[in-house]
Formats: structure tokens, sequence, C-alpha cells
């Protein structure tokens, strides 16, 4: 077991105990059957003796029912133990997630966390149960058998000597063949839930575009991929079964034969024969059973490395724990910063920005697609660390600062605007959890969503749908404003938030929020030139340069791509 996965063990360590000691116990009664059973042939059955037949019988009836007594208690307690173990990783890898950087989510994709948190935990839940049951089990069996078989017979007992190696051997190049199948098949596992995700979350996309047979066909590439690949590892392992069948058809042939001799030379009794044969085919199949562990345990030793791949990794951005927790105020400066998301100077998203925002600004951004404009302000709240230079705010360094308490004095509503499921009061108080009703119908009345709140039939307790389903796009970036709004931040982030609202509606926004939050220094990334025309200054950004920066009508006059953007919104607004 990986190092990071036993401390999620020590938890149920009580359970886990008392499994294998009721294993054992039942190992024990399993065991002592058959030698009564040549007690009760040898001097019940052969001999005629009613009495030593009841008497035998009787005690065979009673180790039978103890040992299931010790199978329902190890069963019930196993189960115990591995859904707690499950529970504590699962617990222990949400924890890991909430605490990564963008940039930890990034090296994993969604979809692979995803899995890794379900089906990946699934695996190593019923590989800890088989652990504690069988793979205890299987050893405590096939010892207590053997000795009990010697001490019937110890030359019989020799042929255990060649059946086990044997299987040991194959069993050993079995794994080695099937386990590097089985990792890969994980790997195309995570494309297959990033196949589904992308499907479901942009189903109205496909519909409209008539694409359903283009995402059947991919999704049936990487699903036959995955069936191809665990056929290939299915056929290695099952050779496993005829190699087990194979061994004990032979050894209980060569003891057969042994044990014929041996009975007609007076050296063995018929009960003793019926007690070895049954000795034999335990030890045989805790062989076999073993073997079932060891395939489960390589399925599962493949889960437990993706689990401890995330366990294990490393957050990107120090939290600074025993860092700055007061901020003076909302100004903002990037001197000659560089980025790249891959910490790479050759794949470089921002180059050698200089930019001085003072503390209550309006400051717009615009520029083409892809030019960096929503990296430049994740940089603020230390979604990433810069590659070099530094992004100070109220004239700190961000990174002196603790991370908590930057984050709670910037707000940022995202291009992709996200709701949760629940009423819209408690979506809204995501941004302060202790906020009156009266803060949170002002924050609305900024962010123009009061109207459209009291005109639901339930208002601010209306229940949202999951990923807001049931509000407009507009409704919904609208509530993701007010949100943001609730934090009452000294820096306020708009990366394109109104793009789905009617520019009246966009102008009430900003009107409100040049009123009431005077001390806050907002920054807006926008496609229209109408929704920051009224900023205090203007920053035109073009593939991860500053190309100028100065007011609407200084721009007018000096920045050629921005008259061209400005113009040739106006010739579209003037066709409209």
């Amino acid at each position: 077991m990986i190092q990071n996965l036993k401390k999620q063990a020590q938890g149920n360590l009580v359970p886990t105990f008392l499994t294998i000691l009721f294993v054992i116990l039942e190992v024990v009664m399993d065991v002592t059957i058959p030698f009564l059973m040549a007690f009760l042939l040898d001097r019940g059955v052969d001999a005629g003796n009613l009495n030593e037949i009841f008497k035998w019988g009787a005690l065979l009836l009673l180790c039978a029912s103890i040992a299931l007594l010790f199978g329902v208690l190890s069963g019930h307690f196993a189960a115990k133990a591995s859904t707690g173990f499950a529970r504590n990783v699962r617990k222990s890898l949400f924890y890991r997630v909430q605490d990564f950087s963008f940039s930890n989510i990034d090296k994993f994709s969604t979809a692979s966390l995803v899995t890794r948190m379900t089906s990946d935990v699934t695996n190593i839940q019923q590989s800890y149960q088989m652990l504690t049951r069988i793979a205890v089990r299987s050893p405590a069996m096939l010892l207590f058998s053997f000795v009990m078989a010697y001490s019937i017979n110890a030359r019989l007992s020799m042929v255990y000597l060649v059946a086990i190696p044997v299987l040991g051997i194959g069993l050993f190049f079995l794994i080695r063949a099937a386990y590097p199948i089985f990792t890969r098949v994980f790997k195309i596992y995570d494309r297959l839930n990033t196949v589904v995700q992308e499907n479901i979350r942009g189903i109205r996309v496909v519909k409209s575009f008539v694409r359903e047979e283009h995402e059947k066909a991919k999704f049936n590439a990487v699903s036959d991929e995955i069936y191809q690949n665990f056929m290939k590892a299915e056929k290695i392992v099952a050779f496993n079964s005829p190699l087990m069948q194979g061994t004990m058809y032979l050894s209980i042939l060569a003891i057969s034969y042994i044990a014929a001799r041996l009975i007609v030379s007076s050296s063995m009794t018929t009960g003793q024969l019926m007690s070895f044969i049954t000795y034999t085919s335990q030890i045989l199949m805790s062989l076999m059973m073993l073997s079932m562990v060891i395939v489960m345990l390589t399925i599962s030793k493949a889960s437990a490395q993706r689990i401890e791949e995330v366990l294990s990794e490393q957050n990107s951005l120090d939290p600074n724990t025993d860092g700055l927790k007061t901020i003076a105020d909302g100004s903002i400066s990037f001197e000659h910063v560089d980025f790249s998301y891959f910490n790479s100077e050759e794949k470089r998203c921002l180059y050698d920005i200089n930019l001085r925002i003072e503390s209550g600004q309006t400051v717009g951004i615009l520029g083409p697609t892809g030019s960096a404009k929503t990296t430049l302000v994740q940089l603020i709240p230390r979604l990433y660390d810069v590659l070099s230079g530094t992004v100070k705010v109220g004239g700190v360094d961000v990174r002196q600062y603790n991370l908590e308490s930057l984050r709670k004095e910037v707000a940022m509503v995202l291009q992709k605007n996200i709701l949760f499921s629940g009423t819209i009061a408690e979506n809204l108080r995501w941004g302060a959890g202790n906020a009156s009703d009266e803060e949170l119908v002002q924050a609305c009345q900024i962010a123009q969503a009061d109207s459209f709140i009291r005109a639901m039939a339930n208002g601010y307790e209306t229940h949202i749908e999951q990923d807001g389903s049931n509000v407009s796009g507009g409704q919904k970036q609208r509530l993701c404003i007010a949100r943001a709004l609730l934090k009452k931040p000294k820096i306020l982030i708009l990366d394109d938030s109104t793009s789905a609202v009617d520019t009246k509606t966009d102008a009430a926004i900003r009107k409100a929020m040049a009123t009431e939050l005077k001390d806050t220094t907002k920054i807006i990334i926008a496609q229209r030139v109408a929704s920051v025309e009224d900023a205090d200054q203007i920053i035109m950004l073009d593939d991860g340069h500053i190309q100028a920066v100065g007011t609407h009508q200084q721009l007018l006059d000096s920045c050629p791509r921005y008259q061209e953007l400005h113009a040739a919104q106006l010739r579209k607004e003037e066709q409209a």
C-alpha cells in the first residue's frame, strides 16, 4: 500500500483488526472440520458405531456453525473497514483538490480528477476488502491446511512443494504482462470522461449543429479503445484459471495414486485419505483465491498510484499562511511581468507588462480573443503566479499576503458563470455568508437583478437548478455580479461578465457601480467599446503585449487598433 493511502487506513484499524481476527478463527474452524471427518469415517462409519457417528457428527455441526458465525462477523467488519477507508480516501482527495491552484487543476484535468475520486476509489475499496479477508484467509488456509495434511502423511505433502512453485511462477509472468495494460486502460478512462463531460455540457450546441453522429463516433472510438485494451489484459489474465485448475487436478491425481498404494499397504485409512483430499482442495482453492487477489491488486495498484499522484501533489502556490492579512487599498501595479502557464520562457502569454491602477479607478481591458486579457487579471488574486516581475496590490507584492486574505479582498466574475443548486439567496451568500436580506437586495439592485428576481414566484427563495439551467444567460451573469458585490471587495474584476445582457442593462450596471462603488477598484474586461468608454483608463492588449493605455478619447486620437474596433462596432449598431 502506498504511503498516503496507509494514513487513510489508520482510522479503521479496529474493524480491520477484527476482520483479520475473525477470518483466522474461521479458517481454524474450516481446517478442523476435515480432521473431525476422518474420525467420523474411521471410528463411526467404517466401524458401524452409531454413537461415534453422532458424537463426531455433532462436533462437525458445531464447528461448521462457529465457522459460519466467524464468517458473518468478518464480512461485517471487512465492509465497515473498507467503506471507512474509501470514505477517508475520497474525503482526502476532495480536500486536496480544494487546496489546488489553477495550475494543479490544469495539470490533472477535471475529467481525470472525477475518475480518480469515483472509479479509482471504488477499485481500492474493493481491494482493501479483499486484503482484509481473502488475502488473509488464503495464506492462513494454505498454511493451516498444509500443517494438517503434513500431520496426516508427510510423504503425500511433498506434492504441494511441486504444485505451489509452478503456480507462483505462472502468476508472476501473468501479472507482469497484464499490469501495464491495466495502467493504460485507466488513462483512457480519463479521456472517455472528458468526452462525456464535454458532450453533456455542450449538448445544446451539439444538437443545434446536428453533430450527434460525430459525437457518437468520438465516444465509440474511445470506448472501443478501452474495450480492446481490457480484452488484451483479460486474455492474459484468463490463463490464470486453466493454470489453477490444471494444477489442482494433477495434484489430486498424484495424491490419489500415492494414497491408493498407501491404503493397500495399510499405511493410511480411508478417513485419512478423505481428509487429505479435502485439505488438498482447500490448499489449491486458497491458491486460486490468492491468484484472484493478485489480479485484483494489479488493477487497484494502477488506481492507487493515480490517487497517490493527487494526494502527493504539492500546491504550486505558496498560501503564505503567515503573510500579511490587511490590504491597505485597491491600488494595483504590474512591474515587468512575464507569465507562462507552463513556466516556460518559450511559451509566454504576457510580455513585460508595466501598468499602474489607482485605488477606486475603473479600468477597461480590450483586445482580440487570445490576447491574454483573462490571464492578466488572474494574476491579481494569485490564481497563478508570475513567471518573472511583480504584481502589487496596495503597494505590496501579492506573494507577501496571506493568500486567503488577499482573495477575500478581490472579487472575480469569470467568463463562465457558475451557479450552484440551491435558492437564489443561498447562491448570493456565497459572496458573504452572513449578509443580511437588505445587503442582498442592494447588491442585486446594483447588478440590475432585483427586478427579475422579484418577478419570480418565490423571489429570492426561488430554487436554482444545477448550473443555473432554469435562468437565462443574462440573468445568470447579473446574479454572479451581485454575488461578487456582496463580498464588498477592494478590487472587483468583471471578465466579460455582461456579454449576455443588452446594452441598456449593461449601461445601468456600470452607472450603478460608478455611484455605489466609488472606493472599489473596478476592472472590466469587455468585447464592446461601449462597456468601457467611461473608464478612467482603457488598456488595449494584443498577443500578451500592452498596445496602448489611455482614456476613450485619448485612444480614439492615438491608437489605430482602438479606432478600428470602435468604428466597426459603430457600423454594426447602425446596421442593427
